[in-house]
């Protein structure tokens, strides 16, 4: 094959072959390797390579040179890591889904919490203990929602064998195409083989015009694939005081909402535990959605406010509430993105807010916002720990003092984790 057209040569040429050293994971899941470089041996040059681990000898082939870093694909591994295992999925390596189904589940653990306490440090500016990570009590099946698309036919014959599924690893718009997924739930790769059926059979009759994202999601042992459907998941909330578990809520199949349910105990249990320990008597979900968080938490405080831009949300909340015998405890109302606390009665002093944003994490507004509002703590639930810990900058700035970081593994076989982070503001 020859030089990649408007392909950057230094320091190395398209498709050089190195051998290298594996000597970390970045967050990204890729493993990374500092070689001599080319024009100053003694100066080291790092280059990331998918699908290998720590301690591993490997042969790499440059694809992609950056100013500070190149990228590699794996050729060949000559030394493997003893935490290597064989991957469940045939697909792994090729599919973007995964990145850790070489890895043996203990290491991925080990693996999580470092990167966790390395975006501290470097993030956030902070040397705090991580708590070692909650693993999922399953680590394959566990997902209960899978999105898998596909690129309209070009021909009868394309449609014929449609690829429907994931987008290839390294590529932004190639869909490999994907049976069967191993960390998805059985109920829905049982699904998924009709669907898929289905599909490859609208788009032979020339029923497509453009690509779709299909949606499977299972709640209560049912799998839907209608975008605009009400479905209902129960959620055992653990360790609450007798007769406020489980939970029982409904919300749009379209909504966000978790999609490891095996783990949802755990999870919204801590997160319960370390807001009542902070000695505050109000509580307010500040990203409330259809109110998991808010509902779990209600049994330990005195009144709980649910916050969420989302009309339709708040409506589902309220349901929620009322059908979990919690309505005259919690309450939820839509917030204005530029007043989101107004309005709020609890004292600020005797308040403490959950905050789970998305993965891109707090806008300055909001931080603005949170921060004169002035609440006792903070319970930041974050699937991103890289953006969580750049905003615990702000948070230090602001007043706040980190007193726990706790991880849960949500994401078994992926470099994905969800992180929990409690602040308590300082005395003046």
């Amino acid at each position: 094959m020859g030089r990649k057209k408007s392909f950057q040569d230094t320091p190395f040429p398209y498709h050089a072959e190195l051998e290298l050293e594996i000597t970390t994971l970045t967050h990204l899941g890729l493993g990374l390797a500092r070689t001599p470089h080319p024009d100053d041996p003694a100066a080291r040059w790092v280059v990331m390579v998918p699908f290998c681990l720590p301690g591993e000898r490997v042969r790499a082939r440059i694809f992609r040179n950056h100013k500070n870093y190149s990228e590699a694909d794996l050729v060949e591994i000559l030394t493997p890591s003893p935490d290597r295992v064989d991957p469940r999925c045939p697909l792994f390596g090729r599919c973007g889904g995964c990145q850790y189904q070489h890895l043996d589940y203990a290491a991925q653990l080990r693996w999580k919490r470092q990167q966790t306490q390395e975006h501290l440090k470097h993030m956030a500016d902070l040397v705090f203990p991580v708590a070692e990570v909650i693993p999922s009590p399953v680590q394959w099946g566990y997902r209960s929602k899978i999105t898998p698309h596909f690129h309209p036919p070009r021909s009868v014959e394309e449609a014929a064998g449609l690829p429907i599924g994931f987008l290839r690893q390294g590529t932004r718009f190639d869909v490999l195409d994907v049976p069967q997924c191993p960390i998805a739930t059985p109920a829905i790769n049982a699904r998924l083989t009709g669907l898929r059926t289905l599909v490859r059979a609208k788009a032979v009759a020339g029923d497509y015009e453009r690509g779709a994202t299909l949606l499977l999601r299972e709640a209560s042992g049912v799998v839907t694939t209608d975008y605009d459907a009400v479905i209902t998941e129960m959620v055992v909330n653990e360790d609450a005081p007798a007769g406020s578990a489980p939970l029982k809520l409904e919300f749009l199949a379209r909504d966000f909402f978790q999609n490891n349910p095996h783990i949802l105990p755990a999870f919204t249990g801590y997160v319960r535990r370390e807001a009542a320990a902070t000695g505050a008597r109000y509580l307010v979900d500040a990203y409330c959605g259809s109110g998991l968080f808010a509902l779990a938490c209600a049994p330990a405080f005195e009144r709980v406010a649910g916050i969420e831009i989302s009309e339709s949300s708040i409506a589902f909340a309220r349901r929620n509430a009322a059908a979990n015998g919690l309505a005259e405890r919690v309450g939820f109302q839509a917030g204005d993105a530029a007043a989101i606390f107004a309005g709020l009665s609890f004292p600020s002093a005797d308040t403490v807010v959950v905050i789970d944003p998305p993965r891109k994490g707090c806008d300055e507004e909001f931080l603005a916002q949170l921060f004169a509002y002035g609440p006792r703590a903070v319970v930041y639930v974050s699937c991103d720990p890289a953006t969580q810990m750049r905003d615990l900058r702000a948070f230090t700035a602001a007043g706040y003092e980190l007193t726990a970081v706790q991880p849960f593994d949500l994401f078994p076989q992926t470099r994905h984790l969800e992180c929990v982070a409690t602040l308590r503001k300082k005395p003046a």
